[in-house]
């Protein structure tokens, strides 16, 4: 899972993107970039996630893309196809951890306790998606693990904000957070994206 830890140290946070219209993609994609962050998360609520994948994957090279909310093979062999490099679960199942593997894409498997840590820890598995962070313990419980669980790398998504990233990322089993604030659903709509390389600018200096 080197590839995957790697991606996620690129940048101290990874956008959390629903989209609802494809056209809107590259738009967005260069927002980020402009704003120093080259990592996003599209996730697969909406019919126009794959295209919008598709599109970023064609035009902006420089962006690393994951697929969200992929639960089965089938989901992780479209996000593949259609130019994602890695695949975040909410959790995880042994139908999607095969899946993944044989599609050729590296997955970000989600955990909310020890014993969901370990499981994945015994398959191979040492960074994974804390989610959802904020009600399953926030970074108080994340911080607990450390002791136990040191071999693990975690990348909290859910209810983080701009201002309470920052307790996430001074934890040494952080390496980024994921966060939906950047570039929220209406912002993307609303094409401000001027706002939102403002954010990412401001992500990116966390």
């Amino acid at each position: 899972m080197a590839n995957i830890r790697s991606i996620l140290a690129l940048g101290p946070v990874m956008p959390v993107i629903v989209i609802d219209d494809a056209a809107d993609a590259v738009p967005l994609a260069q927002a980020l970039l402009e704003g120093g962050i080259s990592t996003i998360e599209v996730t697969l609520r909406t019919q126009a996630a794959l295209s919008a994948m598709e599109a970023i994957a064609k035009s902006c090279p420089d962006m690393v893309i994951g697929a969200g909310t992929v639960l089965t093979p089938t989901d992780a062999a479209n996000a593949r196809d259609a130019g994602a490099v890695f695949a975040v679960s909410p959790g995880a199942t042994p139908s999607l951890i095969d899946g993944c593997a044989n599609a050729g894409i590296d997955l970000l498997p989600g955990a909310t306790s020890a014993s969901e840590a370990m499981v994945l820890l015994e398959q191979g598995f040492d960074t994974l998606k804390f989610f959802p962070a904020v009600p399953a313990g926030g970074a108080p419980f994340l911080k607990s693990l450390a002791s136990p669980l040191p071999q693990i790398t975690f990348c909290p998504t859910g209810g983080i904000t701009q201002q309470t990233a920052p307790d996430f990322l001074s934890l040494d089993n952080v390496s980024c957070v994921g966060g939906s604030w950047i570039a929220s659903r209406g912002d993307i709509a609303n094409k401000d994206f001027a706002t939102i390389t403002a954010r990412a600018s401001a992500a990116a200096e966390l």
